[in-house]
């Protein structure tokens, strides 16, 4: 009787095991699904802005620059670190 127990209690885990494994792959179909989607809405933004490929890499690092000075404006303690920093 206790190997009975044990062999449905080992095929249950079996059944738990692949049920995992199944949902393991759809997690990772649907991370796929989601990268994909994020880079089309990224290459329809930039076609949108009209931008030549030459042109690209200079609005992106002016982006960059002025997103990092506004966020040093905003937060109180930036300054004394980059004071620091100079020293």
């Amino acid at each position: 009787m206790a190997a009975s127990k044990s062999q449905k209690i080992q095929a249950e885990i079996e059944k738990v095991k692949a049920k995992i494994s199944e949902q393991q792959a759809r997690l990772k179909e649907l991370e796929q699904k989601h990268r994909e989607a994020e880079n089309e809405e990224i290459v329809d933004i930039v076609r949108g802005l009209s931008i030549s490929l030459e042109e690209l890499p200079l609005v992106l690092q002016q982006l960059r620059e002025g997103t990092s000075g506004q966020s040093v404006q905003k937060s109180g303690p930036m300054p004394v670190t980059e004071g620091k920093e100079e020293n």
